[in-house]
């Protein structure tokens, strides 16, 4: 089955780019994207742009509105998401838990709906 793991931060107090910390991170982002590619789950992964750059299409009443920005005010933003291949759910929280961004942020795990037909 498939898994995705939505990984959300703020993006006020996400390290910055240039510094140790970011540095850091990006390492440690590149040691959990081999262990998955490595142990076989990885189907898919990306870091996203700045919530800055987004745009929310919104339609009511024949009418389709774009809001720059995201749809609704957070603290945390969607940076970026994993897609997982594995066996149970309890299998994709393991893989998920390797997300350097859980210790400061928050990983969110769904199973990917299957649509036959």
């Amino acid at each position: 089955m498939k898994y995705i793991a939505l990984i959300y931060s703020n993006e006020a107090t996400d390290p910055v780019p240039g510094s140790d910390e970011f540095t850091r991170l990006i390492g440690e982002y590149r040691a959990a994207t081999e262990k998955f590619i490595e142990d076989g789950v990885m189907v898919a992964g990306d870091p996203l742009e700045s919530v800055n750059t987004a745009t929310t299409l919104r339609a009511r009443n024949g009418n389709l509105d774009t809001i720059d920005g995201p749809f609704a005010e957070t603290k945390e933003q969607l940076g970026g998401y994993y897609i997982f291949e594995c066996d149970n759910l309890d299998d994709a929280l393991k893989y998920a838990a390797m997300i350097p961004t859980v210790n400061y942020g928050s990983i969110e795990v769904r199973p990917i709906m299957t649509i036959e037909g």
